[in-house]
């Protein structure tokens, strides 16, 4: 009965983690708002402008706003090839890309998020790579 409700709660994770990808491709601020703990911790990756530890909705927000005016709103993911879940855990393997001017970056990817209580808590991201991603937001 425990690893039914195990499995069971890995299945919720997931389906959260879903959520958070399908409302990011069709632009559904609200969803996604809903999606994220009012306390989200997120880990952005490098040395780029945009790299650092932001906490609190309204900070991963401004993150996003970020992505999308240095990019021209062309940021995007493109792909997600596997949602996986260990526990409260769930990683995604995935694939971005943006245009600035003359810039271009496209890479592979892995998100791992913490679902607590039916919303991300916590999020690290990793790209393939990383220079040139920081590279493209800028120093």
């Amino acid at each position: 009965m425990q690893e039914q409700r195990s499995m069971m709660a890995e299945q919720d994770n997931v389906a959260v983690v879903q959520g958070y990808f399908e409302a990011l491709k069709a632009g559904d601020l609200a969803k996604l708002g809903s999606l994220l703990a009012d306390d989200i911790v997120w880990h952005q990756p490098g040395s780029s402008r945009l790299s650092g530890t932001y906490r609190g909705v309204s900070e991963v927000s401004s993150l996003f706003k970020q992505f999308m005016e240095i990019s021209g709103g062309s940021f995007q993911i493109d792909r997600v090839d596997a949602i996986m879940a260990n526990g409260n855990l769930v990683s995604a393997i995935l694939h971005f890309r943006a245009e600035r001017g003359k810039h271009k970056m496209a890479m592979g990817g892995v998100d791992l998020m913490r679902i607590e209580g039916g919303r991300i808590k916590e999020v690290w991201l990793f790209s393939a790579d990383q220079e040139a991603e920081d590279c493209f937001w800028g120093k």
